[in-house]
């Protein structure tokens, strides 16, 4: 059910144009009221009105001063203004906050019925919309999955995606350019790690009805996980594993997150909520738990010195190191020593 706000300082005109935008629809509204502009607001904020009827003249926040705040929210709702003769130049202010709908005082039931008629149509063509922000949400989502093989999350998110593009009121040639727009941007985005699809360009033209169409995207990102699953197995190796070859080997130097990730040719911040996904730690947390785990086995051999063992994990600090240890195990290298029989 659409959601109405109207917006006027007089209850009587507020309820009488409530009747009136109930008996010009065909759908029932759910109407809110509100007083002035600043009560509008904070509706606003809480309901997420489609359509939004305002006077000109009204305390505290008058409806010039509203259209303009909304203007300056990330908001599509749909806003007529109500205006008196006297008023008109104030309402022509209103083209430059988005309003493009007046109804002149007194409203007549026949202006409000072909202004609604116009919003109804501009929210439809509206409910077909997908927005660029949403649609790099999805193929983000897809990329990350198809990254780390994840197919269960992948088909999560194609299901998702599945229930949203059918209840779109879409032309076939919107349909078949959305999916095909996606396909492009997650290819695009697959390439900046290195993975270069089998189908590099995905045409729908051969495709009949809504369902075939996503069912040809699906089908065809699918294949690209399991492409990057067969190249694994092969001589392409899993990143997440060279990168921790990579720290082991280098664990006794200070490298940082941005190094590992040049050298596996990724995006750092991409690499590292890949490897957070992956290993369920940061590499930072990780790096540390590797170079402690080693000073173990370092402590434990007798013949190494405590600062040379603080040296060899890459601790040129040798208190940092002792606080370190100590965080990491609850004793200090010295007492984890005693405990292992070793003065």
């Amino acid at each position: 059910m659409r959601c109405v706000l109207i917006v006027d300082d007089e209850p009587m005109i507020r309820k009488g144009l409530s009747i009136m935008i109930q008996q010009c629809s065909e759908h029932p509204y759910n109407i809110k009221l509100a007083q002035n502009g600043e009560e509008a607001i904070q509706l606003i904020m809480e309901e997420q009105p489609d359509f939004l009827f305002t006077d000109i003249r009204m305390p505290k926040v008058d409806g010039l001063e509203l259209c303009r705040r909304l203007s300056e929210m990330e908001t599509d709702i749909q806003t007529v203004v109500i205006s008196g003769y006297g008023d008109f130049e104030y309402a022509r202010q209103c083209v430059s906050y988005g309003v493009k709908e007046y109804l002149l005082k007194p409203v007549s039931k026949g202006n409000l019925q072909n202004v609604i008629a116009k919003l109804e149509a501009n929210r439809k063509k509206l409910e077909s919309f997908v927005s660029i922000a949403k649609l790099d949400e999805w193929v983000m989502r897809m990329d990350d999955a198809i990254w780390t093989l994840d197919k269960e999350r992948l088909y999560l998110v194609l299901q998702e995606w599945e229930t949203d593009f059918l209840q779109r009121r879409m032309s076939r040639s919107q349909q078949k350019e959305l999916l095909e727009e996606g396909y492009a941007l997650l290819v695009k985005k697959l390439l900046v790690n290195s993975v270069i699809p089998g189908k590099s360009v995905l045409d729908l033209s051969a495709a009949a009805g809504p369902e075939q169409l996503f069912h040809c995207f699906a089908e065809a990102s699918t294949a690209i996980l399991e492409e990057l699953r067969r190249k694994r197995k092969g001589k392409a190796k899993d990143p997440i594993e060279e990168a921790k070859a990579f720290i082991e080997k280098h664990l006794a130097q200070e490298v940082s997150l941005e190094e590992v990730a040049e050298v596996l040719g990724l995006n750092a911040s991409y690499f590292s909520q890949m490897f957070k996904h992956s290993t369920g730690e940061t590499f930072v947390h990780y790096r540390i738990k590797r170079r402690m785990e080693k000073a173990k086995r370092l402590l434990a051999d007798a013949s190494f010195r405590i600062t040379d063992i603080s040296y060899e994990v890459g601790y040129a600090d040798h208190p940092h190191f002792t606080k370190t240890f100590k965080k990491f195990t609850g004793l200090a290298p010295s007492e984890y020593r005693n405990q292992l029989g070793i003065d």
